[in-house]
């Protein structure tokens, strides 16, 4: 009987830890020695860390080269043309890029030196191949570098958790992840753009599963491994946060990398290779949608937070080159860019929120050009002039039935003069008529109808007498922009797939051959195109990326866009996308618009 029960009790401790089985015994791997930092290399060389040197081995352990500088916190990346490493020179405070080729071992660039205490740091590489280099202090300080470019540049401050451990970035996830002394393993967005968020992968007790503290970090094929620094194991989960089958019961695990399919851990005084079980061997895909990148962008805005929202093209008619940008600081009131993103002009109207531009309008006595946008202080639409050198007046307020106004767009139909469409954040549209009188502006209201939920964007088709709303957390519709049609509205794409709510900014594209319809999808910091003619067939779309030669930053949370197909010249003789940008980086500052280039997006879709 006490023989059956030591049976089952070993039968027990193998099943929860898998280490322990035969098949499961990790092989020694003597060529590394004690070296604490080590990163395998593709062609099975190895760059490794000591107390006096960062050293490149061959296969069987022979010393190529080495850099003789107190180094800690290596990383690598594989590289089309070697291999990037990073190491944190301990004496100088620096930060050092390396490159290893063939034949040898370099420092590639310095970066400047660190003025906080440096505890952790690693390399990204982004959807566009660009690297990025997070550095992380003590107390929390972070700093996100994009090593593209003439130079390295910083992208962006971040607040992360003060005593971080270890860092590891997933670049197919764009998944940063970060070990808490005392409390867990967490994940950040890798990218640099949209909302700063969050999640806890893995907890201490009371806040998770794990009794001891987060260490060191590895990220896995299919999920991320983490050192528990006080009982020496080592955690294997998958990218929720789950315990995978296997796992390491080892005694005193110290660090960890990855060679191939083996985990590499130095436990004690010798690293060890554990073979990863079957279910860590296969990447899940993650779609990656193309990426343009801007030409130009404007000045930031003079506000602060959440104020920059819709952007409206103005074209000059004898030279397009000294077209205007007209775009909307809502915390402040309406601005005027030249196409070189220079601000020429600003009305402090108040809180407006979306604007739109419609030129050449018929009026008695004679024609005008007027740009529209929604106040929302007073519960009005703002009609400004712009006189033939893109110059604008505030020309008053026309009123709206309508409790918290929000987006708008205009309308000429084929008959003259102006139309406009208002809608307030409770689904409701107002369609009203622009009249002139007495050197001011009225409005004549056409009709009222809904949405079920909030709307914002939309815009009119002029020449296809089509109107196309876009209900946030639903779909695009499209109707017909006369108040005098009894058609349904049709929802032409509804939220989910590639269009990921909220659905924002509306715009279109006339090209010689074909006109489109851009939507902002700011769910996913994307843009949807779909042809504007019936069926509304689907093109593609496109996320707006790093333009880091320029030094301008990627694009997310994007608001309003506008789109223009007019030949402005250089990069945009085949037209122009122009987008809020909500998060401004390279470096932070105030929001600002992206101009991009029609070209570049019919080229990235496939576009005639």
């Amino acid at each position: 009987m006490q023989r059956l029960k030591i049976f089952l009790v070993f039968s027990f401790l193998c099943m929860q830890h898998p280490a322990a089985n035969a098949a499961d015994a990790p092989r020694t791997l003597p060529v590394l020695k004690t070296f604490k930092e080590v990163a395998a290399l593709p062609d099975g060389r190895w760059l490794v860390v000591d107390k006096r040197a960062v050293r490149l081995l061959d296969q069987r352990g022979v010393e190529q080269g080495s850099l003789a500088l107190r180094a800690q916190h290596l990383d690598t990346r594989v590289l089309p043309d070697g291999v990037l490493a990073v190491v944190f020179d301990a004496d100088k405070q620096q930060p050092l890029l390396l490159r290893v080729d063939a034949k040898r071992l370099r420092i590639d660039k310095e970066l400047a030196p660190v003025d906080f205490a440096l505890d952790s740091m690693c390399l990204y590489r982004d959807a566009q191949q660009l690297n990025h280099l997070f550095l992380i202090a003590k107390d929390g300080q972070a700093e996100q570098w994009l090593l593209a470019g003439n130079a390295p540049k910083r992208l962006r401050r971040l607040a992360l958790p003060p005593g971080v451990e270890s860092c590891r970035v997933d670049d197919t996830r764009q998944a940063l992840y970060v070990s808490e002394a005392g409390f867990g393993v967490w994940r950040y967005a890798a990218n640099g753009e949209g909302i700063p968020e969050r999640e806890l992968l893995l907890g201490r007790r009371p806040h998770g599963d794990i009794a001891g503290e987060p260490g060191a970090l590895a990220v896995l094929p299919h999920g991320v491994a983490v050192i528990d620094s006080k009982k020496g194991e080592v955690h294997l989960l998958d990218h929720n946060g789950n315990f995978l089958s296997q796992q390491l019961w080892l005694k005193s695990a110290e660090a960890l990398a990855v060679a191939g399919s083996d985990l590499l851990v130095l436990d004690g005084n010798a690293w060890q290779a554990h073979a990863l079980a079957g279910e860590s061997q296969s990447r899940e895909k993650v779609q990656n949608l193309p990426v343009v990148v801007a030409r130009g962008q404007t000045e930031t805005v003079a506000r602060s937070g959440d104020a920059a929202d819709d952007p409206a093209i103005w074209v000059h008619r004898q030279n397009p080159v000294q077209s205007r940008i007209i775009a909307t600081n809502k915390k402040q009131g309406l601005l005027s860019y030249d196409l070189k993103g220079r601000q020429m002009q600003l009305l402090e109207a108040g809180r407006l929120n979306n604007v739109d531009v419609r030129q050449n309008i018929a009026w008695p006595g004679g024609k005008a050009d007027l740009a529209v946008a929604t106040q929302r202080d007073e519960a009005a639409l703002a009609v400004f002039e712009i006189d033939r050198d893109g110059r604008i007046r505030d020309a008053g307020r026309i009123a709206t039935g309508l409790d918290d106004i929000y987006g708008t767009c205009l309308y000429q139909p084929p008959g003259g003069g102006l139309e406009v469409f208002a809608n307030d954040k409770d689904g409701r549209i107002e369609h009203y008529r622009i009249e002139r009188k007495k050197g001011g502006y009225q409005g004549k209201l056409l009709r009222a109808f809904s949405v079920d939920s909030q709307p914002e964007g939309c815009v009119a088709d002029d020449h296809a007498g089509r109107l196309f709303v876009g209900e946030e957390k639903h779909g695009i519709w499209a109707m017909p922009a006369s108040a005098d049609s009894a058609q349904a509205p049709q929802l032409v794409m509804p939220v989910g797939g590639q269009l990921v709510a909220d659905v924002e900014g509306l715009a279109l594209y006339h090209g010689k051959g074909a006109s489109y319809l851009i939507a902002s999808s700011q769910g996913n910091s994307s843009y949807v195109v779909l042809d504007a003619q019936p069926p509304y067939a689907y093109r593609g779309a496109f996320r707006i990326g790093i333009n880091a030669d320029a030094g301008i930053d990627g694009v997310s949370d994007t608001d309003g866009l506008e789109a223009s197909a007019v030949d402005f010249g250089g990069a945009f003789r085949k037209g122009l996308l122009v987008v809020q940008d909500g998060y401004k980086r390279l470096p932070d500052g105030a929001q600002n618009f992206k101009y991009v280039a029609w070209e570049d997006i019919a080229r990235a879709l496939n576009l005639p």
